[in-house]
């Protein structure tokens, strides 16, 4: 464990009961969305490096217009 997260954990320890319950259930569900939108990019990346070399393909055979920014 980090210096960091050991000061916040005992900063924490001081507050009563009920609102460490509150901190404590803020940080598990902020690891469980962390990883929930990791492993929904790494299951995408094939998906995207597709799109991505398929607009490539097509910007160089010139089948893209330019969009007008106002």
């Amino acid at each position: 464990m980090t210096k960091l997260l050991d000061s916040a954990f005992k900063e924490v320890s001081t507050l009563p009961e009920n609102e460490q319950d509150v901190f404590a259930r803020f940080i598990i569900d902020e690891i469980r969305s962390e990883k929930r939108w990791e492993s929904s990019f790494n299951e995408t990346q094939d998906i995207l490096s597709q799109l991505a070399n398929d607009a490539l393909d097509d910007f160089k055979n010139q089948n893209t217009i330019e969009l007008a920014l106002k």
